[in-house]
C-alpha cells in the first residue's frame, strides 16, 4: 500500500511516501519569506503548497497514485484522538479557522490531491486539538474561560508507542502513564495514562512554559493591563503571546545552538533566559506527575530542542527523581501519520468522521 503524508509547518511542507511503512521519499520544501509574503492570509497559501508537493513527487518520478493521502490535523474543535477521514464539515472549518496555523492547510491538500485519484481516502489523525482531559483539569478561576488544549498530539503518541516498544517489555503504550514534552516551537507536557493524554498545556497561545516563539503562562493582570495600553493593535499583541515571544523577544533568534553558542561566550542574559526557560519546563513535567499520582514509567524528551544536551542534561537533573528520562530527538510525525493511514488501510483502525 502506498501512503502520501503532508506536514505544512511555519516556514516548510514535508512529505513522505510510504510503501507499506517503508519510506521511499522523504522531503522539506522550504519556503522563503520572500515566497510566503505574496499571501496575506496561510490560507492563500493553499494552492501554491499543494502545487509544490505534486511538483516535487512528479520530480522524484513518482505517479500520482496512493492509496491514502494522510494530512496532518488542523486547528478545529475540540476531538478525541484517532483516525479521521477528511469531509465536507472538516473542509468547511478550515476555510474560516478560528485559529491560524499553517497546520490548517494538512486536511485540505490532502483531499485536493486524493480527489482526483479513484479509491484514494484523504485521512488525518491526532491533531493539535486532540482533547482528551479529565473533568477537573478543563475548570479554570473563571466559568467563561475554560482551558483548553493546543498541542503535539501526533507526535507524543507516536513517541510514546515507540517508547513501549523498545523498552516497555511487553506493555503497550496504552499500558503505561508516561510524561512526554515535546520541545519544539511551541512546548507541550502532557500526562499520558493508559493511552490517554489527561492533561496538558495549550502551547499555541496560551499557558505552559514559554518557547522560542511563545510566550507561556503570562500574569493575567499586566496582560490585560497592556490590552488596554493603546500601545498595540490586537495582531502586534497576538504575536506577543505567539510568534514574536519567548526565547525571540527576550533573544532576537528561535535558534537554542545559537543561543548555547553565546552562553558559552559568556552572556549572561540568553544564561538566564534559557535557564528560565529549563526551569519552567521542569516545573511543568512536576505538575504532570502530580496528574498521575506521581506513578510515572518515564518522563520522554522530544522535538527538535531535545538535539540540544544543554537542554535535555537540565531538564534531567531537576526531573530525574520523579521518573527515568529517555531522550528522542526530533519528531516522528511522518511515519505517525502514515501509520495510522495503513491502520485504516488494513482494518486494523476504524476512522472516525468529524461531525
Amino acid at each position: 500500500m502506498r501512503i502520501l503524508t503532508i506536514n505544512p509547518g511555519s516556514t516548510s511542507t514535508k512529505i513522505a511516501v510510504y510503501d507499506d511503512l517503508k519510506p521511499v521519499l522523504v522531503q522539506t520544501i522550504r519556503h522563503t519569506v520572500a515566497e510566503l509574503a505574496q499571501f496575506p492570509q496561510i490560507n492563500d497559501q493553499f494552492e501554491f503548497r499543494k502545487n509544490l508537493v505534486i511538483e516535487a513527487i512528479r520530480d522524484n518520478d513518482m505517479p500520482l497514485q496512493f492509496d491514502a493521502v494522510v494530512g496532518r490535523g488542523g486547528l478545529l474543535k475540540p476531538i478525541p484522538g484517532g483516525v479521521y477521514e477528511v469531509n465536507d464539515v472538516m473542509l468547511k472549518e478550515l476555510e474560516h479557522p478560528m485559529r491560524k496555523h499553517a497546520c490548517n492547510l494538512g486536511c485540505r491538500i490532502a483531499y485536493d490531491i486524493a480527489s482526483a485519484i479513484p479509491g484514494c481516502m484523504a485521512l488525518t489523525a491526532d491533531p493539535g486539538v486532540v482533547d482528551e482531559l479529565d473533568d477537573v483539569a478543563r475548570v479554570t478561576g473563571s466559568p467563561i474561560m475554560p482551558r483548553i488544549t493546543t498541542w503535539h498530539a501526533l507526535n507524543q503518541r507516536a513517541i510514546g508507542r515507540r517508547f513501549a516498544a523498545e523498552y516497555g517489555k511487553g506493555r503497550k503504550y496504552r499500558d503505561m502513564n508516561l510524561v512526554i514534552c515535546h520541545l519544539g516551537g511551541g512546548i507541550s507536557i502532557g500526562a499520558h495514562r493508559k493511552g490517554r493524554c489527561i492533561d496538558v498545556n495549550n502551547a499555541l497561545d496560551g499557558e505552559g512554559p514559554f518557547s522560542p516563539e511563545r510566550a507561556g503562562t503570562l500574569p493575567s493582570g499586566a496582560l490585560i493591563d497592556l490590552c488596554y495600553s493603546n500601545r498595540y493593535t490586537i495582531d502586534e499583541l497576538k504575536k506577543r503571546i505567539s510568534g514574536k515571544a519567548g526565547l525571540s523577544a527576550h533573544l532576537g533568534t528561535t535558534d537554542v545552538a545559537e543561543i548555547v553558542k553565546s552562553i558559552e561566550k559568556g552572556d549572561k542574559k540568553a544564561e538566564l533566559v534559557l535557564n528560565a526557560m529549563i526551569y519552567q519546563i521542569s516545573k511543568s513535567v512536576g505538575g504532570a506527575a502530580v496528574a498521575l499520582y506521581g506513578k510515572v514509567d518515564a518522563i520522554l524528551l522530544t522535538g527538535g530542542i531535545a538535539y540540544s544536551d544543554y537542554v535535555t542534561s537540565r531538564i534531567r537533573e531537576r526531573v530525574r527523581f520523579l521518573a527515568p528520562v529517555y531522550i528522542y530527538p526530533g519528531e516522528d510525525e511522518m511515519l505517525a501519520l502514515a501509520m495510522n493511514g495503513i491502520g485504516v488501510l488494513k482494518g486494523e483502525v476504524t476512522a472516525k468522521e468529524y461531525k
